[in-house]
């Protein structure tokens, strides 16, 4: 009696360990921000497998949505907690207490100083001034060629194409920043940290 061969090619074996590789590497994430709609709407547009990112947008100043990270990461069993949070009028004791203090519970921080749009600012120029976060608003409104709205639920889509010049221009920019005081370095962020970590789970986006 002949035995039986197996029905996949090694092709299609090979194919099959890779997505078993892919499924066994997937990461939970939770991503607590300050904002409420522009930072969540944001990162929920990165497209991880499954309920993976859990984005809460909890309207509170750093200190208290760090302690919110901390109860939240306690409810659910994640590979990555992630703090979003701005500098904006915040005193600089209280912004990096804050840093420290996510840091002390090894979840990461992807903060801007002073204000998230520093992110979409550098997917068009290198940006190592400090200016008003209003002017944020202005220069976005220039590049993208209509009025920039806080709360776009497209602006992921407007800008993915960008997205590898904006990770460059923010890693230059924080290298220029030695040693790092987070409070006082401004401009700076850390966002494109949290979006290379989503990317490395994320299902690819053709630019269009």
């Amino acid at each position: 009696m002949k035995s039986s061969k197996s029905q996949f090619t090694p092709r299609k074996r090979a194919y099959m360990q890779r997505r078993l590789d892919q499924f066994d590497v997937r990461q939970r994430f939770l991503i607590v921000c300050e904002g409420t709609r522009t930072e969540p709407q944001y990162f929920e547009r990165f497209r991880v497998p499954g309920l993976v990112v859990r984005v809460e947008g909890v309207g509170m100043n750093t200190l208290r949505l760090v302690d919110e990270a901390i109860n939240c990461c306690d409810e659910g069993d994640y590979d990555q907690v992630w703090c979003v949070f701005d500098k904006d009028d915040f005193p600089i004791e209280n912004f990096e207490n804050a840093i420290q203090r996510a840091r002390e519970r090894n979840m990461h921080v992807a903060y801007s100083n002073q204000a998230f749009e520093l992110w979409y600012v550098l997917h068009f120029e290198y940006l190592n001034s400090a200016i008003d976060r209003k002017a944020y608003m202005e220069k976005l409104t220039q590049y993208l060629g209509f009025k920039y709205k806080k709360n776009d639920p497209d602006i992921y889509q407007v800008l993915q194409c960008k997205m590898d010049t904006a990770i460059r221009n923010a890693e230059r920019l924080m290298q220029e920043y030695r040693p790092s005081r987070p409070g006082r370095d401004d401009p700076s962020t850390t966002v494109y940290q949290l979006v290379i970590a989503l990317r490395e789970q994320a299902k690819p986006l053709s630019c269009v």
